[in-house]
């Protein structure tokens, strides 16, 4: 079984490290049962407070629900730290954590869900209700972390927003900026802000051709039949 994770001991620091690197493999996640209980497992081990260290370009949404959930029950302070980037799926991954830094060069995108879907018209509006569906409830981890309302933030999906460390932390995405001696300041909430102003970090037009836009979007290519099973486990 390849993992997309490791747990290490900091033999300076005593504490515990939550190594994240790489795709939410959707079929190493789903394709063996016992994947998340072996994470589940590992992370039960863990003591007290734990460090995790993020650098993946996304992938399974749901894989990326449980990781979320589990980190948000551990009896312990998540201090998430992006130390390259947290982009579709594990965007909401780094979500989790009580205190979220991000390194001065990292990268955040969220984006909309996306699946693949085939059949006549009524398949093509299921797909489209379970995909508003899967949207609302990556919206709850956002909204929960961040300074933006709900529909400000599926705006910011709906144009597939990049953020660098800056706009990050204005938007509340992050709560400060790795190696910064003092705390920033968030800015005043922004009531009329507007997704396609100038926290956008690149365009839709310029980022779709980027390498790990393409890893994304393959990553989160999941049939709808998925999606739906899913959805009924969750309830």
């Amino acid at each position: 079984m390849k993992k997309f994770w490791h747990f290490v001991k900091n033999e300076e620091t005593s504490e515990t490290e939550l190594i994240f690197n790489g795709p939410i493999s959707d079929e190493t996640w789903w394709g063996d049962e016992i994947t998340p209980q072996t994470f589940r497992d590992e992370l039960s081990k863990v003591k007290g407070d734990l460090i995790v260290w993020l650098n993946s370009p996304g992938g399974d949404c749901f894989s990326a629900s449980q990781i979320y959930t589990m980190l948000r029950n551990h009896n312990g302070k998540i201090t998430v730290k992006i130390d390259g980037i947290a982009a579709s799926a594990a965007s909401v991954v780094a979500m989790a954590g009580d205190e979220v830094l991000i390194s001065p060069t990292g990268m955040i995108m969220i984006h909309n869900p996306m699946t693949w879907a085939c059949g006549n018209k009524a398949d093509m509006e299921k797909a489209i209700a379970v995909l508003d569906e899967v949207k609302e409830s990556i919206i709850n981890a956002y909204v929960r972390k961040s300074n933006l309302t709900r529909e400000e933030i599926s705006n910011l999906m709906d144009e597939e927003t990049w953020m660098n460390a800056e706009k990050a932390l204005q938007l509340g995405f992050v709560d400060n900026i790795l190696f910064t001696e003092n705390k920033s300041e968030k800015p005043p909430e922004n009531k009329d802000f507007k997704a396609d102003n100038q926290f956008m970090a690149f365009s839709v037009s310029r980022a779709k051709n980027s390498f790990i836009q393409k890893i994304s979007a393959h990553a989160n290519s999941i049939p709808i039949e998925q999606l739906e099973k899913r959805l009924n486990l969750l309830k």
